[in-house]
């Protein structure tokens, strides 16, 4: 039995669990129906896993017996895959003037091409002067 992630403010685990009774899932995932939450603090002792409340909304609370830190390594690698397949779009502004001369313009247009190749998208500012 880990004490993992006691200080978690989200979910309850073990003693942080302050209900009289739960509705017991086991670390296979079979439903042993409602049992005094010593009980079953107890059967997650004995199989030297964690009690982690997984929904404290329900009546009584549902609870699962399961390894807490690998739960949360899988969480979070999960978390970590999915931000890397993730496609960060930039913002790129441009700013022209009413008198700009036609190179100077041709040359940010190319820029611009440049920029919305890439994926990025463009805001164009008209300066005054």
């Amino acid at each position: 039995m880990s004490s993992i992630a006691k200080d978690n403010k989200d979910t309850n685990i073990n003693e942080k669990i302050r209900v009289r009774e739960v509705r017991l899932i086991d670390s296979n995932g079979t439903q042993l129906g409602v049992v005094p939450t010593f009980d079953a603090l107890k059967l997650a002792r004995e199989q030297e896993l964690d009690l982690v409340e997984v929904s404290p909304n329900a009546t009584p609370p549902v609870c699962k017996i399961m390894d807490y830190g690998k739960f949360k390594y899988q969480v979070a690698k999960k978390a970590a895959e999915a931000k890397k397949k993730q496609t960060i779009i930039q913002l790129k502004e441009m700013k022209l003037g009413l008198k700009i001369e036609e190179h100077d313009l041709m040359f940010k247009l190319k820029h611009i091409r440049d920029f919305l190749e890439e994926g990025d998208k463009v805001k164009i500012y008209n300066v005054q002067g």
